[in-house]
């Protein structure tokens, strides 16, 4: 019996081989669940979800969902438990990879290959992405900052004026990029350069007030 910690490693060797050119994220939260692997790859988001011998279908339906909201395509890698029926469980879509542990070690299969995912949302795909990554899209594609509105309303305005295929590979080459060792010091950089003027005038306020406060304080 195989379980998900005898299945990753070897996994990510098979898929490195596979696919070339490619970063693991793993344990990502989309939604309601938390997909095992994000894989990126040049122009598209692959989510991957692990069913170990171990594992059961309990969650797969909401899980198919969430996965589907968020990447390009999808794929189930299946312990040997699994391979005979998972195909009923998953899109037909959805790629299917089967795992089995064999005298030379444990091998993977491709049963079938992953499809485009017609009910990924955009809206949710470049909400992977932090706030600093989608300014220096907004930089690359020469859009307005729009330092004072919302994620969302950033993310909306990028669907309306980049094209999807721009889109796909920009995203991709952030994932590439992201350095996970900087995520503080990164959003902290971006706080400061961007906060709204009228906040920062208040802020000043706020910080007059308390200093004359403190000298009527010392008079006393």
């Amino acid at each position: 019996m195989l379980y998900d910690k005898d299945i990753r490693e070897p996994l990510f060797e098979f898929l490195e081989e596979t696919y070339g050119k490619m970063r693991i994220i793993e344990e990502k939260q989309v939604g309601r669940s938390r997909a095992d692997i994000v894989m990126v790859l040049p122009g598209r988001l692959t989510g991957i979800e692990i069913k170990s011998d171990a594992d059961t279908y309990v969650r797969l339906e909401r899980q198919v969902r969430d996965y589907d909201r968020y990447f390009d395509q999808n794929i189930v890698v299946a312990g040997s438990t699994h391979g005979a029926h998972v195909q009923e469980h998953v899109p037909e879509w959805w790629g299917i990879i089967t795992v089995e542990q064999t005298q030379e070690g444990i091998d993977f299969y491709i049963r079938r290959e992953a499809g485009k995912n017609p009910q990924m949302n955009w809206k949710r795909k470049l909400s992977l992405l932090w706030r600093p990554e989608l300014v220096h899209i907004q930089e690359l594609t020469q859009m307005p900052r729009y330092k004072e509105k919302s994620k969302a309303f950033v993310i909306e305005k990028m669907i309306q004026k980049v094209p999807e295929e721009q889109r796909s590979l920009l995203v991709s080459e952030e994932l590439f990029e992201r350095d996970y060792t900087r995520i503080e010091a990164v959003i902290r950089e971006y706080k400061s350069q961007n906060r709204p003027a009228s906040e920062k005038g208040t802020v000043g306020k706020r910080r007059a007030r308390r200093r004359r406060t403190g000298s009527r304080s010392g008079m006393m």
